[in-house]
């Protein structure tokens, strides 16, 4: 393969994945009023397009046509680049996951449905992850309001803590698999009863909880809490700058559940078929991404928010030691056997 067609090929994976991660952000907004709708007893978006399907294209094009007010006293920089941090690294760390086996077509091999296969994906995952909280920090503060700058403080201490659980649940996966290449972590769990799922349960459980708390999503979405923040961090965004902010929420959304499936449910693995084709294991892992998309607007619509001193006691009083623990039993196992 020439250094131009190696080019074209990852020019075209590129602009499928980004494209796509844009796509379900968009329509991750329909099927939040959609499941919202149903399940409260309510019809939900119905107006623009059958069945209001064409609805976020219509936010789309409000959002840029509608009027940008920057508040007076703000720091008019750091105020126009804070959707921008917001939203990119959730955008970027994409880029590492594997969405299937080589692509074989013709007899040759395309490779993997990734932008980069990277040794270190896992470290690439967890240093950009962390740059979101700069751009919900910076639009709180650089807004000149008391509302925006609490909710910001409120996201970059639960994100702060959170991320401790979810870096040291994500290290007991590396132990079992032995490799930070995301690929390889995949390709350790060939068939169902090798998923990370079943060796590491308490793991997966404190991933997902923590991945809520990530993406400042109910119940811990206490950078935005409506009855005491006005709406948090972003209240005085409007326009597309604030469109910026939910566009990074649902890639991080997306982003947190394809590395669910990667590290716990055997990424793109077909049950009970171990040589799929390329285009069956798309559809897997597609399936199982589906799943954890539709848990993050089904808890929204379920549980009560949390208060914050009980956010925060989950986190450092429950979650980090064990946490801890399950990464030291882990360990000690490994090594013994």
């Amino acid at each position: 393969m020439s250094t131009w067609e190696g080019f074209l090929i990852a020019l075209v994976k590129t602009v499928v994945i980004f494209g796509t991660v844009v796509q379900v952000a968009a329509l991750m907004t329909l099927a939040e009023r959609k499941f919202s709708a149903w399940m409260q007893y309510r019809i939900g978006p119905n107006r623009v397009g059958p069945f209001g399907l064409l609805q976020p294209l219509a936010d789309g094009v409000k959002f840029i046509f509608k009027e940008e007010l920057t508040p007076d006293g703000a720091n008019k920089w750091l105020f126009r680049a804070a959707p921008i941090l917001a939203a990119l690294p959730a955008m970027m760390t994409i880029a590492v996951i594997p969405f299937t086996p080589d692509i074989v077509i013709g007899g040759r091999n395309f490779g993997s449905l990734a932008v980069a296969d990277l040794d270190v994906g896992i470290l690439y995952i967890l240093a950009l992850g962390g740059l979101a909280i700069y751009g919900v920090i910076l639009g709180g503060w650089a807004s000149n309001s008391k509302y925006s700058l609490m909710g910001s403080l409120r996201a970059s201490a639960q994100m702060i803590s959170y991320e401790l659980t979810l870096i040291l649940t994500i290290l007991a996966v590396v132990v079992m698999s032995g490799s930070l290449n995301l690929r390889e972590i995949v390709e350790s769990q060939p068939t169902v009863g090798h998923w990370h799922i079943w060796t590491q349960p308490l793991a997966f459980v404190m991933f997902v909880v923590a991945t809520f708390a990530e993406t400042n999503r109910h119940p811990f979405d206490f950078s935005e809490c409506e009855p005491e923040l006005v709406g948090g961090f972003h209240t005085e965004y409007s326009a597309m700058k604030w469109a910026m902010f939910y566009i990074g929420e649902y890639s991080a959304m997306t982003m947190m559940a394809c590395l669910t499936v990667v590290l716990f449910l055997g990424g793109w693995s077909v049950p009970f078929w171990e040589s799929a084709p390329w285009f069956v294991c798309l559809a897997a892992f597609l399936a199982k991404t589906s799943v954890f998309l539709f848990l993050f607007l089904w808890v929204r619509w379920s549980l009560p928010r949390f208060r914050f001193d009980q956010l925060m006691r989950l986190g450092w009083k429950v979650f980090l030691p064990l946490a801890l623990i399950n990464l030291l039993v882990t360990g000690a196992l490994v090594s013994l056997f």
